[in-house]
């Protein structure tokens, strides 16, 4: 049975190792230790198969431990792999030094120490296996001296015919260079005839540079009488391919102990070499792309900073964020938007030095790590070509697209002298970058990081403002431009801060967007709208319809209706009496899916409404195919009606559509008599703004508008 010892001070990684060694093959046999020196004292009497030993460890190091093991007579053949999470070469040549034969990087890839251990077993079982064919022929011979011709002969054939058999190289070679025995593995690999080129100097197989290789590997061997450790090397068969091959080469001794020559055995490990390549390759690069990914930026970012401190160079990292990008998957899916991903990783490789590095490290997210940088201003003009880059218009199921991005820069060493603060910072200046609305870069500001902070603080302070009760609704009166009379409001959320005061909705909804707290808020929005709405009856206001705005993530959750259905089941309010507010932004994301929730909330018999109207896609062509009952003209049409003739003909054009779609126009941001009269005069169907009442609160609203059909403003 295969034994194998493990010296490894930390507990957790001898049980781990232990478990993996366990699992190579049946009946293996594992013994582990903590420090070395009770392993070397257990292994003066106890000859291994294989020795996994730690580089670091009490007392002394895997070095040393090796060092000493190989010592002992038993031992001197036996594999030995080192784990290790020192990169440096230094390292690994003092345990080469010592008789190492094989090395593994911490943290260990499970995988891969499996294979490795298998092979360096297998091949150790080889070479256990020609020792003890060789004794088996010494001993025949001392107990045949009277027919020892014969025997050396027939020995000699049946050992032959036993390596024959062993898939790996083996080969022996005197000191001059002559074969001595060739195995049939040997022969083929080489392409020639084993029984015609004994005797051949290994000049006239493998040529000179390898012969003069082995020659001076077999010289060691030689003078010092010990196995050298196993080394891997790239060797090229008879039709030229390369493979690579694990080899180990051990004294040859005659019955006086001489040294008669120098026996090579080298085993095949081409596939372990190819799987250990595809690991590493997809442990380092994406697998959509191909593009490196976040492991191996850092790698090579920690190289540029390692370089940067000898030299003292700048470079940049740029983080890139496509603006728009999820309306692609939205609307085409999410295989349209990975075609778009491969091509627009495309389109900003070709555009690549050689020295830098563009890597995918999320979803639309890539960073470029620019080398070599002299100045901002280099950054920055490498900033503006990617955003060219990115801005060139392309088509995707045969439909033009033209995206833009957002980048942030940090440059090093000013804005972090590591990966990890580089990375962080130049998010937080791509975010920055993305509330300039798109196609904009930004340089990292220490600002940033409080900024961030900030919004940490702000997370807490929301979740306990919706825990404690401090939001509250405002409404704000819309009317009939006919007749001037009121005929609903708009439910308007503001934050009741104890510290800060009345807070209004655009200083913490976009966050509460970002962080989802906006679902449960937007949830207790409905529910208090319709109580209110349901409490106005009561003085007098039956037929005043509550407005209210639903968010985009509402609809993303397809829950929409049934908590609709349930808020007003609850408060008893009439469902004509409620109107739903959705921006063109929310139908757009996914129209499909939308217009389905939309005609559910219309089949309960509740207005929609198309907000902000005028300021998207407003487009003919997705207007008719919504179930709305109303659209809302933005206010920044409004306020310059009567100055603007753009805005005015925009204004008309939305008015004549409503009508011709049998739909209710209202316009927002009324503020004087003026407008409202121009409204009129276009036939604007209803208003909304501070000529009819500003936000205020429900107690306000009812006393303002109760018992009162027709506003005192009204015309």
């Amino acid at each position: 049975m295969p034994l194998i010892v493990i010296v490894d001070d930390r507990v957790s990684n001898r049980n781990i190792f232990a478990k993996l060694a366990a699992s190579i093959e049946a009946d293996i046999t594992v013994r582990t230790f903590g420090e070395p020196l009770s392993a070397l004292e257990w292994l003066k009497d106890n000859t291994p198969d294989l020795v996994i030993t730690d580089y670091k460890m009490p007392n002394f190091d895997g070095a040393e431990f090796i060092s000493r093991f190989r010592l002992l007579s038993h031992c001197e053949e036996v594999p030995v792999i080192v784990i290790t999470v020192y990169q440096e070469r230094i390292f690994r040549l003092c345990a080469l030094e010592a008789g190492a034969t094989d090395f593994l990087h911490s943290p260990v890839d499970h995988h891969e120490f499996v294979t490795r251990a298998r092979n360096l077993l297998k091949l150790h079982k080889h070479q256990l296996l020609l020792a003890d064919r060789a004794n088996m022929l010494e001993q025949e011979l001392v107990n045949s001296e009277r027919t020892h011709e014969l025997a050396l002969r027939d020995s000699s054939e049946r050992l032959a015919q036993v390596i024959d058999t062993v898939p790996a190289m083996i080969r022996a070679t005197d000191k001059d260079g002559k074969l001595l025995f060739v195995n049939a593995y040997q022969a083929a690999f080489d392409g020639v005839d084993a029984a015609t080129i004994i005797g051949n100097h290994s000049e006239a197989v493998h040529g000179q540079e390898r012969s003069a290789r082995d020659a001076a590997l077999d010289k060691i061997v030689f003078e010092t009488g010990k196995a050298l450790p196993s080394f891997e090397e790239d060797l090229l068969d008879v039709n030229g391919a390369t493979r690579v091959f694990l080899t180990t080469k051990s004294p040859l001794k005659s019955n006086n102990e001489a040294i008669s020559g120098v026996l090579t055995s080298s085993l095949d490990i081409s596939a372990r070499k190819r799987m250990e390549a595809h690991l590493r390759h997809q442990a380092h690069h994406d697998q959509l792309t191909g593009l490196p990914n976040r492991v191996l930026l850092n790698e090579r970012m920690r190289k540029l900073v390692a370089r940067a401190r000898r030299g003292d160079q700048l470079f940049a990292l740029h983080t890139i964020d496509f603006d728009g990008f999820k309306a692609i998957n939205d609307l085409l899916g999410h295989a349209a938007g990975d075609r778009f991903i491969e091509a627009i990783s495309k389109r900003l490789q070709s555009s690549m030095r050689d020295c830098d590095t563009l890597a995918r490290v999320g979803g639309d997210e890539f960073a470029v790590l620019q080398s070599d940088v002299s100045d901002t201003q280099d950054a920055a003009e490498f900033a503006i070509r990617l955003l060219s880059i990115v801005e060139q218009s392309a088509d995707l199921e045969d439909i033009p697209l033209s995206i833009t991005a957002s980048i942030g820069i940090a440059i090093h060493p000013a804005d972090g002298a590591d990966a990890e603060s580089l990375l962080r910072n130049s998010d937080l200046a791509m975010y920055r970058a993305k509330a300039e609305k798109g196609s904009h870069f930004c340089f990292y500001a220490s600002d940033m990081t409080l900024r961030a902070r900030q919004l940490v603080v702000l997370d807490k302070r929301l979740q306990r403002a919706f825990e404690n009760g401090e939001f509250i609704l405002h409404y704000q009166p819309q009317v009939d431009v006919a007749s001037g009379k009121l005929i609903g409001a708009e439910a308007l959320l503001r934050w009741q801060d104890p510290e800060h005061g009345l807070i209004g909705p655009n200083m913490f909804l976009p966050h509460a967007e970002e962080n989802g707290l906006i679902v449960p808020i937007n949830e207790w929005v409905l529910q208090k709208a319709c109580e209110d709405a349901k409490g106005w009856q009561r003085f007098g206001l039956e037929n005043i319809c509550v407005s209210v705005n639903m968010s985009p993530i509402q609809f993303r959750r397809r829950t929409v209706p049934l908590h609709v259905a349930r808020v007003l089941a609850s408060t008893g309010l009439e469902p004509r009496l409620l109107d739903i507010e959705l921006t063109e932004g929310i139908v757009m994301s996914s129209i499909d899916t939308v217009i389905a929730d939309m005609q559910h909330l219309v089949n309960l018999g509740i207005g929609i409404s198309i907000d902000d109207f005028g300021t998207g896609y407003s487009s003919l062509s997705y207007v008719k195919k919504l179930p709305v009952s109303r659209l809302k003209i933005d206010q920044s049409f409004i306020k310059n009606l009567a100055t603007d003739l753009s805005d005015a003909a925009i204004v008309r054009a939305i008015i004549t559509l409503g009508r011709s779609l049998n739909l209710k126009v209202l316009a927002e941001g009324v503020e004087t008599a003026e407008l409202f009269a121009r409204l009129q005069a276009e036939g604007c169907d209803q208003a909304q703004g501070y000529y009819f009442g500003r936000p205020i609160s429900n107690d306000g609203f009812i006393e303002a508008f109760g018992n009162i059909s027709r506003l005192s403003k009204s015309v």
